[in-house]
């Protein structure tokens, strides 16, 4: 009865594990939460997020941005004009980042920065 008992322990820690790895492919890329933070007032384009980042390449914001668009986290919206306009928003399930995100940036100021 213990075995079974420690077994199901296991499994629970195990699918944990399995959903913060999730979780982390979602928005744990190296650069995500800093555009998820740089979006959370407003709007913004694409070159405005390449200024208030300056350290990310175009490569990598491209592919952030594409992995948060397709996990649901920004809005990407295209207007017809030359050179094409692309705006991204967060979406609702965005949004509700904020605060997370908000107390991990305090948590850093206090135990890293």
């Amino acid at each position: 009865m213990k075995s079974v008992l420690m077994e199901d322990k296991k499994n629970e820690k195990s699918c944990e594990r399995c959903a913060l790895q999730e979780i982390l492919g979602v928005i744990g890329g190296k650069w995500s939460m800093s555009i998820i933070y740089a979006l959370f007032t407003g709007k913004k384009r694409f070159s405005e997020l390449g200024r208030l980042i300056p350290q990310i390449n175009t490569r990598m914001l491209v592919k952030e941005l594409k992995n948060m668009e397709t996990n649901g986290i920004v809005t990407r919206k295209v207007f017809a004009t030359v050179p094409p306009t692309v705006e991204y928003t967060l979406t609702e399930k965005g949004e509700k980042l904020e605060p997370i995100i908000n107390e991990l940036y305090k948590w850093g100021l206090e135990f890293v920065v």
